[in-house]
């Protein structure tokens, strides 16, 4: 073996945290580290441990991270992903509030004491931020009036990927309703400009838009009024002349009621919902990943259908968000033993984990972290109530991914 071939070797099986030193050495180094090749393999040995968080979508309310995932083998990381989004402002604030988590970027909405409204991207990791411009009739009278109407929303952020890397965003504004229409407001980062487009959506009268919406494939997914249907719209797509209403695959009338609100997460690169069926003799869950963006069966596939009888000692379980890079794990709230189990679907087997211990490794060999999290699902555990007993559904828990290789913040190319 050549030398070149050893350090390939050694370099390619080496955290993100250490290449991003490593690509300064020198010259070759760096192209090396930078090479597609060099990605490829890295990414192959490192598919399923990466640093990633739980976070709450309630604005205001205790923390953003409520459990976070460090130690994992792509970054070696050895704080939570979430005590990274640190933000050095510009100017004096009063305000700073988290929107939305895409891919490794982040949106922030950022008051100046004088109450300047102000919106970054950022990627945290490497602590850059962009300020995007307003467009220049919003004035900072208007953007407030538009923050405190109840049918707007500012909290959408979209990427673009390329062999692993983010090479495009665009921040979407949900500005208004009309009839079987609604109005976007989009900035690219391509372009450095904004656009309005106006898009027919037959359901949107009936959005819950100022609930934060999921961002997946250049895709965003809001949940709807309605109890039966989500939202879609590509906005990456190009042909997409419309939104898509996308239906749950459990509401036909010969299926029996979900025990808690329908509700979306991610995970292998799909929009996923999962529920529990049944009474407590008979307790099973039930996942389906969404496969077709179509009105019909054909749009789910039910990839699991679990027992969980095994784990009645454990009470209600809350279900909280599936794991973002394994399908067979999932996220479920305990409130009588106040703390988080890992179920996993394949083999059967749980782990309770407690804010109250010691951090200790999971099933993905990260280690867990848990920030307010006991605190945030006392306030929010009535809202689990099934939906047909009244209210809309709701998007109580989302994640914070970070990227599986090295990729610099897009910018707009100078005018």
């Amino acid at each position: 073996m050549t030398i070149p071939e050893m350090i390939f070797e050694v370099l390619v099986r080496l955290p993100l945290k250490s290449l991003a030193r490593f690509r300064s050495v020198c010259k070759e180094w760096k192209f090396l580290i930078d090479s597609e090749f060099f990605r490829n393999r890295f990414m192959s040995l490192n598919s399923s441990s990466v640093s990633w968080s739980i976070i709450q979508t309630r604005p205001h309310k205790l923390t953003l991270e409520i459990l976070g995932h460090h130690g994992c083998k792509t970054w070696g990381l050895t704080r939570s992903p979430g005590s990274l989004v640190s933000f050095f402002a510009e100017t004096t604030i009063r305000k700073l509030q988290v929107l939305a988590c895409t891919d490794g970027l982040v949106l922030l909405y950022v008051e100046s004491s004088h109450g300047t409204p102000m919106y970054y991207v950022g990627n945290p990791l490497f602590q850059e931020w962009f300020r995007i411009p307003l467009r220049p009739k919003y004035t900072s009278q208007f953007v407030e009036r538009l923050r405190n109407y109840e049918r707007f929303s500012d909290a959408g952020l979209v990427t673009k990927m390329q062999s692993g890397i983010v090479v495009s965003y665009k921040v979407v504004w949900l500005i208004a309703h009309a009839f079987a229409r609604v109005d976007f407001g989009i900035y690219s980062s391509d372009t450095g400009e904004w656009e309005i487009k106006k898009v027919p959506c037959l359901h949107s009268a009936f959005w819950f838009s100022h609930h934060k919406p999921i961002a997946l494939n250049g895709i965003l997914h809001w949940l709807s009024n309605l109890t039966g249907s989500f939202v879609a719209y590509d906005f990456y797509g190009g042909h997409q002349d419309a939104c898509s209403i996308m239906y749950f695959p459990d509401i036909a009338q010969d299926y029996e009621l979900p025990r808690f609100r329908r509700t979306i997460t991610t995970s292998e690169g799909s929009i996923v919902y999962f529920n529990v069926f049944g009474g407590n003799a008979n307790r099973r869950l039930r996942v389906w990943r969404l496969v077709k963006y179509t009105d019909g069966p054909e749009a789910w596939q039910l990839i699991w259908e679990v027992s969980l009888v095994s784990l009645i000692k454990l009470g209600v379980l809350y279900p909280v968000v599936m794991h973002p890079l394994k399908s067979e794990i999932i996220y479920l709230w305990s409130r009588i033993k106040k703390g988080m189990v890992l179920f996993n679907l394949r083999t059967h087997k749980f782990s309770l984990h407690k804010e109250s211990e010691d951090e200790r490794k999971c099933m993905d060999g990260c280690t867990l972290s848990f920030n307010w999290c006991n605190e945030y699902m006392e306030t929010v555990h009535r809202d689990f109530s099934p939906s047909f007993q009244g209210g809309p559904n709701l998007l109580l828990a989302s994640q914070y991914v970070l990227p599986r290789w090295l990729h610099r913040l897009p910018r707009p190319q100078p005018s």
